[in-house]
């Protein structure tokens, strides 16, 4: 069966190498973690993938409303938090959870309304939605 994206160990630590389409990079833990630091960790990666489908999905729709948007830069940050200090968790329990800040920056001749807009839009974008949904992921062993 084809696959997407394929990850393979490198030979000795916790490097990876990601085959996507045709893309390869590396994936990897910093030394502090017991990596070798030859590529982002797991979780930069899911803030890389999160913050370029921001910025595609808001270029698509500025560019579709011929909107003054010059640029864009979307800032995340991952860390884990105490359920019972969030806000908008939907649990009372003590468990922890995991929180990505994300601040989008826009340059450009932009109105305030157009500004409110593209942050509605940011939240639309196909990952974040993934994120934010509920989705399984289905495990099965390979024959070697």
């Amino acid at each position: 069966m084809t696959r997407d994206v394929v990850v393979t160990e490198v030979a000795g630590g916790l490097a990876q190498e990601v085959r996507a389409g045709r893309h390869v990079f590396r994936s990897d833990e910093p030394v502090s973690s017991g990596g070798t630091d030859t590529g982002p960790d797991p979780y930069a990666l899911l803030l890389a993938a999160l913050g370029s489908c921001t910025s595609m999905t808001l270029r698509i729709y500025a560019r579709r409303k011929a909107w003054p948007l010059e640029g864009i830069s979307v800032a995340l940050s991952h860390e884990r938090v105490h359920a019972k200090d969030c806000e908008n968790c939907e649990t009372t329990d003590d468990a922890r959870i995991s929180r990505i800040a994300r601040e989008i920056t826009l340059t450009g001749a932009l109105s305030p309304e157009q500004r409110a807009r593209l942050l509605e839009i940011a939240e639309r974008c196909p990952v974040h939605r993934t994120l934010t949904g509920k989705f399984r992921i289905v495990t099965e062993l390979a024959d070697a």
